[in-house]
C-alpha cells in the first residue's frame, strides 16, 4: 500500500486524530489537489471546485484533532480519493 492510502485510511478510520502529524495531513492534501497558501500560523487549503476551505494549524508535530476531522468530513462529502 503506498504511503498516500495509508495516511489517507488512517484518517478515515478516524480512531486516532490526536496522532496525525500535520506534514501527513498537509501532503495528503497536496494530493488531493487542495492548494496551499500561508497566512502566519495558518495553513489554508482551496480546491477550485469545492466551496468549502481547509484551515490548518499546528499543534507541536501534529495536527488539531477537530481539524482532522473537518478534513475527514470534506473528504466523505465529496467523495475525495487518490489517483496513483
Amino acid at each position: 500500500m503506498s504511503r498516500n492510502r495509508k495516511i489517507l485510511k488512517r484518517i478515515l478510520a478516524g480512531r486516532s486524530d490526536a496522532a496525525v502529524r500535520f506534514n501527513e495531513l498537509r501532503y495528503l492534501l497536496h494530493r488531493l489537489g487542495f492548494i496551499e497558501r500561508i497566512r502566519g500560523s495558518h495553513h489554508v487549503f482551496v480546491r477550485s471546485d469545492i466551496a468549502e476551505r481547509i484551515i490548518l494549524q499546528r499543534d507541536g508535530a501534529h495536527a488539531k484533532p477537530y481539524q482532522v476531522r473537518q478534513v475527514r468530513g470534506m473528504i466523505l462529502r465529496n467523495g475525495l480519493g487518490i489517483e496513483e
